[in-house]
């Protein structure tokens, strides 16, 4: 800008041999410093991040860090942890088995979000299911979870089964132009921080994904929590209902982030997310736990 004015202007004219010089080389050191972005990026992560980071990449939609220590690995996205794999069993259990249990005619489902593969681990325990249709906007996150070889331990290469369908789009545009119905819709997205996160959950984009349920289909929505967010987590809620649909909220205690929350939703009130089989080698989930996990103390 410096440079620009001073050509641009006659009265500027006195003074552009003594700054030319410096503009040139500041222009010269903004190209090293871009050049060097990358390196500079990593450089910086490894000191505001506690442990190593063994991956870290820029995709057109976010910033995928992987860290880890002799304990766990953690995912960041734009700085933000998504999950601890000291204890995301916890959180991915309670996101996938209180709906699907219920749901024992439950034959084709569809995860928005989730690109990590961990909820669709979970699904697949259920061996009754045909298709899981998978929809994450960036393919650099999805990629990562299908190649690289700890992540593959982490999700049990739940995204490399027959029966998981991978398709990288925008949630918001996709449903809209989707013409199938699933018997279960999970919705993972992260928190609503900004405007492109926000409208995933809107009324107009709840009013969208009741249309692809089939008869008796039934959602869960990641919800934010309920102790740290409690407008955010009975905004979500709330919003269900005005759509018309008959909602359950629930929350769980996961170490990596406090008190966390999920809403069930459904087009009646003749169900009940707290009946029906489990799989077998659950790590958290229990008819016990699921049953607590419905309750909430008034403050």
């Amino acid at each position: 800008m410096a440079g620009i004015v001073l050509a641009r202007f006659p009265e500027t004219r006195p003074y552009r041999r003594r700054f030319a010089t410096g503009i040139a080389v500041a222009l010269v050191g903004l190209g090293v410093l871009f050049g060097f972005a990358n390196k500079l990026l990593a450089y910086t992560e490894t000191l505001a991040f506690q442990d190593q980071v063994i991956y870290s990449k820029t995709t057109p939609y976010q910033r995928i860090v992987l860290t880890r220590n002799p304990r766990e690995l953690r995912l960041f996205l734009n700085g933000n942890l998504q999950f601890s794999s000291a204890d995301e069993y916890r959180y991915h259990e309670a996101l996938v088995h209180p709906l699907l249990q219920a749901l024992p005619q439950a034959r084709r489902v569809l995860v928005l979000g989730g690109g990590d593969g961990l909820a669709v681990r979970e699904l697949l325990k259920y061996p009754l299911l045909r298709s899981i249709r998978l929809v994450d906007l960036d393919p650099g996150m999805t990629q990562l979870f299908q190649h690289n070889e700890l992540l593959l331990g982490l999700n049990k290469k739940a995204l490399l089964s027959p029966k998981v369908q991978v398709l990288n789009a925008d949630a918001y545009q996709w449903v809209r132009e989707d013409t199938a119905r699933y018997d279960a819709i999970i919705v993972d997205f992260p928190d609503p921080g900004n405007y492109s996160i926000g409208k995933l959950y809107s009324a107009a984009f709840y009013t969208a994904l009741v249309k692809r349920l089939a008869p008796g289909g039934r959602m869960v929505v990641q919800s934010t929590s309920p102790y740290l967010a409690r407008q955010s987590f009975w905004c979500v809620a709330h919003t269900l209902s005005a759509v018309g649909l008959h909602t359950i909220p629930y929350h769980l205690y996961v170490p990596s982030f406090g008190e966390w929350g999920f809403v069930l939703a459904g087009p009646d009130a003749q169900w009940r997310g707290d009946a029906g089989p489990l799989p077998a080698g659950l790590r958290y989930i229990t008819p016990a736990t699921i049953h607590d996990m419905l309750r909430f103390l008034r403050t």
